[in-house]
């Protein structure tokens, strides 16, 4: 599970990037074209941590390794609710 923590401290800086990206636009620090350039990078991520979190999960549900577990490429994944 010490790798589980790993992926939700990912969570959690990428979350905070989330914040000061908005915050950056807002005082007009950067422009929302860059914005949105970052912020698709991060949630796109994002959606991929949340992804492999779940599976590793799941893996463990049912007795198997989550260890097994792989992140999978940004098209295979998205939009996920953290």
């Amino acid at each position: 599970m010490e790798q589980d923590q790993r992926i939700l401290h990912r969570i959690t800086e990428m979350v905070e990037d989330e914040r000061r990206l908005r915050a950056a636009v807002a005082a007009g620090e950067i422009d929302s074209d860059t914005e949105q350039q970052r912020l698709g990078q991060v949630e796109r991520e994002l959606d991929q941590c949340w992804d492999l979190l779940r599976r590793r999960r799941a893996k463990a549900e049912f007795g198997e390794n989550p260890d097994e577990a792989r992140a999978r490429p940004e098209g295979q994944v998205g939009d996920y609710q953290g």
